[in-house]
């Protein structure tokens, strides 16, 4: 297969692989599909009716042949109305809603994407395909698809009643239509590459507006608002012109196919003039014959329309389709452990021989990691930045999976786990707390969907959380702002622990949970924990002394490796690494 072959079979293959999402609608396809071909019936119908009053001549037919020609041209009217208003009604109903399936079968794959993914996706490109490129689909399939079929079915029925009327007039006018055929084609394949363009520029734009409104406090903190502004306006600016020249390259295409088509027609029918003339046809024939010539010349430029919005469609299908054919190489396995309805308080966890690098470097961040950890058991990890503490969380919660290696819960690997059955069972306080748009309640039940009220509000005296919720205006039901920008940093960790107690998990991992929180709020917050700890296994990152003091045991680690595992006093007297990070960093802990 050659290369333009190729390219012809993915554009087909762009477009089709949506198909699928029109299945389950099949009734609503098929009303659409009749209310279309009733409209094209009638459309055809009314040169019919033209010729024979032309034809016959106004004074000598009968008052019932001139009522009956005109309840005809009436009854054409009405199924050509009502038609085209049921298949306006079907074909827009089948546009938003393939459009909502799409929307959501694109975010319900990003969603569960591994953080791999993430690495190198912007958040506002993401949004922008999910948003503008399925609007550029949905007028496919709610408009351009029935307007295609709708012509392509005007062009054949007009087509074949002028070679009924004149087989010589209409081989002479398809000759010359076929002429438009070849700029048309020409022309379109670069409007579906100047759309393309267009689309990524305007992604590019939602991307840079995405990152830098998330990092607002960032980006004014260092005075940098102007030149955000700039970078955006020239974002602007280069979709702009993009669309500028996606948008001429269109209108000309549009130009040149109406022209050709009707620079053809009036060529023929200037030639059927003068077979009325030489009375080779009658006047009536040539009437029929124009006016099934207008509706070929009308579907034409119609169809040079909707190919403008099929070139964008393709494109915009291939941006979507980049996202469908991605796959996690994080994946539930086929036939996944079951574990026991009702889990143990605690599990034991196994970790042997871990290697691990991020898909993006080729340096270990990890080596030859082993670890047991016993049910019930409180752990802490400690060691300078960047010694593979907080990516040792990242995989026993599955986010990657090690180059080699196993890690077990309760001696079953974490592979042979269903994802959600496994993150069920792992509660995580982080570094940097997620907040969302929603009230307190909402925020503190996203731990457990299923809580009641009073299961939140418990967990929330528990954590420490309701002495500052009960003084907000609406308490509970109080909106928190974007990302939780009415919260200090340990209003938001106290409300991460209350999310981590709320899902009452046997296995609770604990980045810096008490990292930002003032020497008050971390005592309260510290007995929370403790009381939540009771009878869980819990693995802390920790670098405060009271944490690091009450572990059962503490794995220090460095360069990516454990060094050191005992506790607080054997570590010290050891002088090794933990010793020194004691007397620089714990001693006004």
């Amino acid at each position: 297969m050659n290369e333009k072959a190729t390219r012809n079979t993915q554009k087909l293959k762009s477009i089709a692989s949506f198909l699928p999402f029109l299945k389950p609608y099949k009734k609503q396809l098929l009303v659409a599909t009749i209310s279309l071909v009733l409209a094209a019936c009638a459309t055809l119908v009314v040169p019919l009716c033209f010729r024979k009053i032309i034809d016959l001549g106004f004074g000598d037919i009968s008052h019932e042949q001139i009522n009956l020609t005109f309840i005809n041209l009436f009854v054409a009217a009405f199924v050509l109305a009502f038609a085209s208003a049921l298949r306006y009604y079907m074909v827009s109903w089948l546009g938003e809603r393939v459009t909502s399936d799409i929307r959501k079968a694109v975010y319900s794959h990003i969603i569960v994407q591994s953080p791999e993914f993430f690495e190198t996706q912007q958040s506002g490109e993401l949004l922008s395909r999910i948003n503008n490129d399925t609007s550029i689909v949905q007028i496919l399939v709610g408009t351009s698809i029935s307007m295609a079929v709708r012509n392509v079915f005007l062009l054949l029925g007009g087509m074949t009643m002028m070679l009924i009327t004149s087989i010589k007039l209409s081989l002479l006018i398809l000759a010359t239509l076929l002429l438009t055929v070849i700029p048309i084609m020409i022309m379109g394949k670069k409007v579906r590459q100047l759309s393309r363009n267009s689309q990524d520029k305007i992604a590019l734009a939602s991307a840079i507006a995405g990152e830098k409104i998330n990092a607002i406090l960032t980006v004014q903190s260092f005075a940098n608002e102007q030149k955000e502004i700039k970078a955006f306006n020239t974002s602007i600016e280069a979709s702009f012109l993009a669309s500028k020249t996606r948008s001429a390259a269109r209108g000309k295409l549009t130009f040149v196919a109406i022209l050709l088509g009707f620079t053809s027609i009036i060529t023929v029918l200037w030639l059927g003039a003068y077979a009325v003339s030489n009375k080779e046809i009658s006047s009536g024939e040539l009437t029929q014959f124009f006016l099934y010539a207008v509706i070929v010349a009308g579907s034409i430029a119609a169809l040079s329309e909707v190919l403008g919005d099929v070139q964008r469609a393709i494109g915009a299908s291939d941006r979507l389709l980049e996202l469908l054919v991605i796959q996690s190489k994080v994946q539930s396995p086929k036939a996944p452990f079951s574990p026991p309805s009702e889990m143990s308080k605690a599990i034991s966890i196994n970790i042997q021989g871990l290697n691990f690098h991020y898909p993006s470097i080729s340096t270990n961040v990890l080596s030859d990691i082993f670890l047991n950890v016993q049910a019930g058991e409180k752990i802490a990890i400690v060691g300078p930045s960047g010694s593979g503490k907080t990516s040792l969380f990242k995989l026993i919660q599955r986010f990657y999976d090690p180059q080699s290696g196993i890690i077990s819960f309760d001696g079953v690997d974490i592979k042979r786990y269903q994802l959600d059955d496994l993150r069920k069972l792992i509660g995580v306080v982080p570094q940097d707390i997620s907040i969302f748009s929603d009230n307190a309640l909402e925020n503190i039940r996203y731990g457990d969907e299923n809580a009641s009220d009073d299961e939140v509000v418990k967990v929330s005296k528990i954590a420490f959380v309701d002495e500052f919720i009960s003084k907000l205006p609406d308490g509970y039901s109080t909106f928190l702002g974007d990302r939780g920008v009415r919260l200090s940093g340990g209003q938001k960790q106290r409300i991460a622990i209350a999310r981590a107690l709320l899902k009452n998990p046997p296995l609770l991992l604990l980045d810096e949970a008490t990292s930002s929180l003032d020497a008050e709020s971390e005592r309260l917050v510290q007995q929370a924990l403790e009381e939540a700890m009771k009878g869980r296994t819990t693995i802390v990152i920790a670098h405060r002394l009271a944490t690091v003091k009450k572990a059962d045991r503490i794995v220090v680690m460095e360069n990516g490796r454990i060094v050191e595992i005992g506790d607080h006093s054997s570590l010290v007297n050891n002088g090794g690494l933990y010793s020194q990070l004691a007397k620089l960093q714990f001693t006004d802990a």
